[in-house]
């Protein structure tokens, strides 16, 4: 049975740093790309950023560019999200995938084959 946990959610000020983990267990981690996801109150869920099977390529929506870090750590089997300069409309439910995907790109939510439960961050302002 897969399971993925994630944790490290909780309630920031504005600009500060939350770091999220996802430990995955009953799947070869090694073989999967992983994701992170997010969804607000009435809105869909959305990409935020995805991590290649082995680590080597990672890609992240524009509005976490550059303040979000996804990273993985193959021997734990747990994935992360650095979360830097947090902003209000950070504020949303996180959660991490998983995908059998092999590409560079992974972003639809279709594309992955097992999620977590969420954890929430709440940002404010």
């Amino acid at each position: 049975q897969v399971q993925l946990v994630e944790s490290g959610g909780g309630l920031v000020q504005a600009g500060g740093s939350l770091r999220l983990s996802c430990a995955a267990s009953g799947l070869t981690f090694r073989n999967y790309a992983m994701g992170w996801f997010r969804q607000a109150p009435g809105k869909e869920r959305e990409f935020v950023a995805h991590i290649t099977w082995g680590g080597g390529n990672t890609n992240y929506a524009d509005s976490v560019k550059g303040r979000f870090t996804i990273s993985r750590d193959n021997a734990k089997n747990t994935v992360y999200l650095q979360m830097n300069n947090l902003k209000f409309e950070d504020t949303a439910v996180y959660y991490c995938a998983a995908s059998k995907i092999r590409a560079y790109i992974v972003r639809g939510t279709t594309e992955y084959d097992y999620w977590g439960q969420g954890t929430q961050v709440t940002v404010s302002s």
